[in-house]
């Protein structure tokens, strides 16, 4: 079967947080939104016949999670990813930035310090200082374009206060699918210093054709006891507003730790909707998935190589994962304030500013490439004459 990607569905007036809060978030309507991380493309077909047929029930009482449900995410991350779990390992969360949050109430203690390294997805910092827990930075190295981890400043900066580190796998927003060489490195050090890993995978179905995505709990069982993974179907299949994910855990002392915590706030349960959906991505997406990510490959080749025969001032990360790139603008010369304002008053194109994501985001700007083509060369055909006119 084949998926129309270079179709544009309008998203005005649905409460569509990307298009009917920009005048909120840019001060303006007036731009083409490519910040926020969803996508414009229509949720797969066999996805909404599944929700149809169950809504076709008619009663949206109290439900649980059946065994299919399980059974799907397992065969799914066997299939992906070679990663064989229990279905007993797969907790639930109402999203990722709740499991973050709910990770951190349930393997640390106020006082305790946590590690992120950024720059990396806005969220993890909350996550942590809100609930009176430190935050600590191992902050990612740039050079011509490529991000790597800082493991030498990583030891150097581990203190007996670090319990747990936060890691972005694939990384959001550089773009980066960690190598199995880079994670087991990371692995052994926090192995070394009895430092927990919460590794947000979200991102691990959108690693591009030619790169490879790397479970860290597969890295060793060892490894694995000392592991807690986040997954959803939200970024992959466009399911971001039924606040489904998976939070999987083989050590069973770390499980017990966090399904109490979701058990006392009484969110165990999830929705009606959220479970079906999930169920359907992970039993039937595959083939839909290989054309997605077919043609993000070519929006991001498009970004980079639009940039380099006629932005010069704007480099590109090129993207091994996820649907976001990382624009490098600092030969631009502004500051924070000015290069919002040059692509929001200037360029009309509203982005993530790269501040947000900590340091080492200054100069730099985030946008989603995960649009019909047409947008995207839209998008920067806009840039080009914003530069144009600002050399």
């Amino acid at each position: 079967m084949y998926w129309n990607f270079d179709e544009f569905v309008p998203r005005e007036g649905t409460d569509c947080l990307k298009y009917d809060r920009r005048k909120e978030v840019f001060g303006t309507d007036d731009v083409i939104p490519m910040w926020i991380a969803d996508m414009d493309f229509r949720t797969p077909d066999f996805i909404i016949s599944a929700m149809k047929k169950r809504l076709d029930h008619e009663i949206m009482g109290y439900s649980f999670r059946p065994e299919q449900y399980y059974k799907s995410i397992a065969s799914w991350q066997q299939k992906r990813h070679n990663w064989k779990i229990n279905e007993e390992w797969i907790c639930f969360s109402p999203g990722i930035v709740p499991a973050l949050n709910l990770c951190t109430l349930s393997f640390t203690r106020p006082g305790d310090s946590v590690m992120v390294q950024p720059p990396v997805y806005t969220p993890f910092f909350p996550a942590v200082e809100s609930h009176g827990r430190n935050l600590v930075y191992n902050q990612l190295i740039e050079k011509n374009g490529r991000w790597t981890m800082d493991f030498d400043t990583l030891e150097k900066t581990i203190s007996p206060e670090v319990k747990m580190i936060i890691v972005s796998n694939p990384h959001n927003p550089v773009g980066r699918s960690w190598t199995r060489g880079e994670l087991s490195r990371l692995a052994d050090i926090c192995l070394r210093n009895n430092i927990l890993i919460l590794s947000d995978e979200i991102h691990c179905d959108l690693v591009l054709p030619g790169f490879e995505h790397t479970p860290v709990a597969t890295l060793s069982e060892e490894i694995a006891e000392i592991t807690v993974t986040c997954i959803a179907p939200s970024k992959t299949f466009n399911l971001a507003g039924l606040s489904t994910s998976s939070v999987i855990i083989s050590n069973p002392v770390l499980r017990k730790y966090f399904r109490s915590k979701v058990e006392h706030l009484h969110i165990e349960h999830g929705n009606i909707f959220g479970t079906t959906a999930s169920t359907a991505a992970y039993s039937f997406g595959e083939e839909w998935l290989g054309q997605l990510l077919d043609y993000l490959k070519g929006n991001a080749g498009y970004a980079v190589e639009f940039c380099r025969e006629n932005i010069p001032e704007i480099i590109p990360s090129t993207p091994e994962a996820t649907y976001m790139i990382w624009l490098d603008c600092r030969k631009l010369g502004l500051n924070s304030e000015g290069l919002r304002d040059f692509f929001v008053r200037k360029a009309k194109v509203g982005l993530n500013e790269g501040i947000s994501f900590g340091p080492g985001g200054e100069g730099f700007m985030r946008m989603n490439l995960a649009t019909a083509r047409d947008v995207v060369k839209r998008a920067f055909d806009q840039i080009e004459r914003a530069v144009a006119e600002y050399r």
